[in-house]
């Protein structure tokens, strides 16, 4: 994304308003998914990767890495566009999302996750400012909750996969929902910008984390003035309450690097939940956090394959965003995403791999049920890659839509055709 400059955007503005205007009178509506058949079969696993600037989601067969089909996850398309349209402060922040966040683009599909019986898909879908479920084998809406705001963001499944957590980037709050209704549970606040949501393994707490206005241009000068209120939150799952707060720019200036970022981004665990590996806006690598001390302990750098380009440039303050841990808890994987790498690093020494010449604009990494696999999504050149921790190379390569962001494991009906 080109960062917003002091050049003013109202023409480009209007003209964007023009079009969608024009287009909701005179476009034809999006085809629902058209998965066929009564008997759909005992859940399948899948892969599911959402492309951001489609509306579609990709699913891959979780075992062989061959495609099974796509779904779409804005079958409402053109009656959530014509409420925008009669909406202007509606309409004046889905044109800035297109400008500002989505790098020319309207945002569908940032995150999704499935039921176990694969019944349903939960989908975020920022453009829209909600969260749906969409029954997999019809294609067709359950139900639909409308955040806070005007923006939905990344979410987290709890580990039993009846709740949902859902961050509303311009109502500063989480959003927690019953999965099989669309009912808010409850929520709790955030700071600026609410982004990562991570569930404990026992299902007791939530990692959250609110990344500030990214969109901001001053990110050398005034950087702090602009850049809102960035704040790292332990919580408590069931009575939403915060357990734990505290701005991550303190820790950094503790533990002697002051010139950090504060703002946390996507986040990765030791199985025990003791150390975290946080990425930082702006920062090529990731620091390493020990929530029992309550300090940050190592900082681990990575290279900086576009030394040249200014910060300004880096997408949503992204030098890198997607970070993942293997099974046994000694390996990450990470998205160089301004650099255009994957790395596999040594949680132990911080050694590392490099994998480049694969694709463009790595933008989310998670790992397999097994532990043994992180999935890539270039967002700049459409795949996704599957790499082996042990050996540090690609294993798979999967063509996507546009632009894929959130790659999550899931389930479908076995019996599914297209």
């Amino acid at each position: 994304m080109m960062h917003a400059t002091t050049t003013p955007i109202p023409r480009r503005t209007l003209r964007a308003v023009f079009l969608l205007l024009a287009g909701l009178i005179l476009g034809p509506a999006v085809a629902q998914a058209n998965w066929q058949g009564d008997d759909y079969g005992a859940p399948r696993p899948v892969i599911f990767v959402g492309n951001n600037w489609e509306g579609m989601i990709d699913v891959i067969d979780a075992n062989t890495y061959e495609p099974v089909g796509r779904t779409n996850g804005i079958p409402d398309k053109q009656e959530r566009m014509r409420q925008i349209a009669l909406n202007p402060i509606r309409l004046l922040y889905f044109t800035a999302i297109r400008h500002l966040i989505g790098e020319g683009n309207d945002q569908y599909v940032d995150d999704m996750y499935s039921t176990k019986d694969g019944r349903l898909l939960v989908v975020s879908r920022p453009s829209f400012a909600d969260v749906v479920a969409i029954e997999i084998a019809t294609g067709k809406i359950a139900w639909r909750f409308p955040v806070k705001g005007y923006r939905s963001d990344h979410m987290a499944l709890s580990p039993d996969g009846t709740r949902v957590a859902v961050s509303a980037s311009t109502g500063k709050v989480v959003h927690v929902l019953d999965v099989a209704t669309g009912k808010e549970i409850g929520q709790f606040p955030s700071g600026d910008s609410p982004h990562e949501n991570v569930y404990s393994k026992d299902g007791n707490r939530i990692y959250h984390a609110s990344i500030g206005h990214v969109f901001t241009p001053l990110d050398h000068h005034f950087k702090d003035f602009t850049k809102g209120k960035r704040i790292f939150q332990v919580v408590d799952a069931h009575s939403l309450k915060i357990i734990k707060s505290f701005d991550m720019g303190d820790k950094l200036k503790e533990a002697g690097y002051k010139k950090l970022s504060p703002a946390v981004r996507p986040m990765a665990h030791t199985p025990d939940e003791r150390f975290f590996y946080f990425q930082l806006s702006f920062l090529h690598g990731f620091i390493e956090y020990d929530m029992q001390e309550d300090r940050v302990t190592r900082l681990a750098n990575l290279p900086n394959l576009i030394p040249l380009v200014p910060r300004e440039f880096y997408v949503n303050d992204s030098a890198h965003h997607g970070i993942a841990m293997n099974g046994k808890g000694d390996t990450l994987c990470v998205a160089g995403t301004m650099s255009d790498y994957a790395a596999i690093v040594n949680r132990e020494t911080f050694e590392y791999k490099l994998l480049t010449g694969i694709g463009e604009k790595p933008y989310w990494v998670t790992s397999d049920a097994s532990g043994e696999h992180c999935y890539v999504s270039w967002s700049g050149t459409d795949q996704m890659s599957v790499i082996s921790y042990a050996t540090g190379e690609e294993v798979a390569r999967v063509d996507v839509g546009d632009h894929p962001q959130r790659i999550r494991e899931g389930f479908v009906p076995a019996n599914w055709v297209q």
